[in-house]
């Protein structure tokens, strides 16, 4: 027996979420690897499907978790042998296959990398899919020319998972970043994570015009609707936007003005179905670059018994950077 969160569609379609004990016949049989979880995370995505906020889970009865760091117990896969260990995110599951808020999981081999060298699994769900995002944008703006003499980097929902890795690793790569937060008293936090400055949110969360002042020579956008429209109004001639979340909405009420006029180039950032070289690679920077100092500042680590309660306090924004869950307590 093991312990995970389990969730259940109710009745009344609200979501049913708590701490149960299943065994291994209760698993998924779409899998070729049985993990031990030894930590998870929680992620906006999580959070939606623990409080049911939105339609994230596609199949019922679920484990949620997206991410999961640890080490193989069985396998059947070529690549992977019990002792192994690995870090997972994203490939649906927590969504449509059971995830890793539990102590336990069956996995598909392929949907694995291997735990970098020196990196422990509770530093790797530090990171989780919000780091891994991150980098993934940072690679981004580095493939698309934007370099560190080209102008300041806006970074948006700034005091998040994704926006605190991002300042952290952009900083680190020699960049002057400009955070955007609706959180005032999170200041001191994102310069000691690296910002060069800190704008309130309120500065590009409504309509805006179609062309604005030149700002940003890029930007990583976690929000979406009329804070991702005034980026791309603001951002230089030539400049890019790195694109990877919705907390603002999905629309995009922009204009085709910055992509005809300026020649801004819109990059859409996917991490759940991103390919293992691409994977590989951003961990691989990760394990590189990401300090560990930084890294502390920006965790909290709580209890699998803590998660569900701690779900609801992310959606309602009162979680700074990552939150870490120990599986074992």
């Amino acid at each position: 027996m093991f312990t995970a969160i389990l969730l259940n569609k109710k009745d009344d379609g609200t979501t049913d979420a708590r701490l149960a004990q299943l065994d291994d016949a209760q698993l998924p049989p779409e899998g070729d690897v049985t993990v031990r979880i030894d930590y998870s995370t929680i992620n906006y995505k999580d959070a939606l499907a623990i409080t049911g906020k939105s339609p994230v889970v596609r199949k019922w009865p679920m484990v949620p978790g997206i991410d999961g760091a640890g080490a193989v117990i069985a396998s059947s896969h070529p690549d992977w042998k019990a002792g192994d260990t690995f870090v997972l995110n994203g490939w649906g599951v927590g969504e449509a296959h059971m995830g890793c808020l539990g102590q336990r999981a069956r996995l598909k081999g392929d949907w694995l990398i291997p735990l970098p060298q020196g990196m422990s699994p509770r530093s790797a769900m530090a990171i989780g899919t919000a780091g891994y995002t991150a980098m993934l944008c940072a690679m981004a703006l580095q493939e698309q020319g934007v370099t560190r003499e080209a102008g300041d980097i806006l970074v948006t929902g700034a005091s998040g998972g994704v926006g605190s890795i991002a300042i952290a690793i952009l900083a680190r790569r020699g960049y002057r970043v400009v955070a955007s937060t609706g959180k005032p008293e999170e200041v001191d936090y994102l310069k000691a994570l690296g910002a060069a400055d800190v704008i309130d949110r309120a500065e590009l969360s409504s309509p805006g015009k179609p062309l604005q002042k030149e700002r940003w020579a890029g930007a990583v956008d976690a929000v979406g609707s009329h804070t991702l429209a005034n980026a791309l109004a603001q951002t230089r001639y030539g400049g890019t936007v790195a694109a990877c979340g919705l907390a603002q909405g999905m629309d995009l009420p922009a204009s085709v003005a910055p992509f005809i006029l300026r020649g801004v180039k819109l990059i859409g950032i996917d991490s759940v179905m991103a390919p293992k070289q691409r994977r590989l690679a951003a961990w691989q920077n990760l394990a590189a670059e990401l300090d560990a100092v930084a890294l502390d500042k920006i965790t909290q680590e709580i209890a699998l018994t803590d998660a569900v309660a701690k779900a609801q306090d992310l959606l309602a924004g009162r979680v700074r950077g990552r939150l870490v869950v120990d599986v074992n307590r």
